[in-house]
């Protein structure tokens, strides 16, 4: 499912884009999904700002030992 969504661009990317579009016959918004996808795809997560965002956020938690694992399975 899409989610419509309004963006700005300046006349010159607006120009490039529809150059593309026309050269390629594509849509703008599929051409500019496919550039967020990129941009997206891009950026890792990083694991030790996760850990760092997360440390202490639940005191209370209990965990079982480590022999208790495949236990359970």
């Amino acid at each position: 499912m899409a989610i419509r969504t309004q963006i700005y661009l300046t006349e010159e990317q607006r120009r490039r884009l529809d150059e593309i579009g026309r050269r390629e016959h594509r849509s703008l918004a599929a051409l500019i999904r496919e550039a967020v996808d990129t941009f997206v795809s891009e950026i890792a997560p990083d694991p030790e700002a996760a850990l760092e965002d997360t440390f202490g956020s639940m005191p209370e938690l209990e965990v079982p030992e480590r022999a208790e694992w495949s236990a359970r399975g």
